[in-house]
């Protein structure tokens, strides 16, 4: 990767979801500050954080791991939100927005992954 990780799209969209998390638990119930919402909060915060991590790996197979780490927790996120919802914690419309955007992230991830691999073993 030529660029610094804070040009990379599937970076900031996964930064916008940290965002949208804090913004939407910030109105969960108390009794849940240490539960879904911190849960919510942590699985969010991995995404951007292992995409970066990734990018300052020095061997590939490094940063796809990271890669690989990011969409873990992209899944765990959206697990979490979709328990908010059945909570009743998270309107309809904020659980759309943002699985439309987790969605996005991920496709970017794995469009990112299938690149550094293409990158990795040209002859493929």
């Amino acid at each position: 990767m030529l660029r610094g990780y804070q040009a990379l799209r599937v970076w900031q969209l996964s930064m916008d979801l940290v965002v949208e998390s804090y913004r939407v638990s910030a109105s969960f119930p108390k009794h849940e500050i240490y539960g879904l919402t911190s849960q919510l909060r942590r699985a969010a915060v991995s995404i951007p954080a292992n995409i970066a991590e990734g990018h300052g790996r020095r061997h590939m197979g490094e940063c796809l791991h990271h890669m690989s780490i990011a969409n873990g927790s992209l899944r765990e996120f959206e697990t979490h939100v979709r328990i908010a919802s059945r909570l009743q914690y998270l309107t309809d419309a904020d659980l759309q927005e943002i699985l439309r955007n987790a969605a996005e992230v991920a496709r970017m991830l794995h469009g990112l992954a299938n690149a550094l691999r293409r990158h990795r073993s040209p002859g493929s």
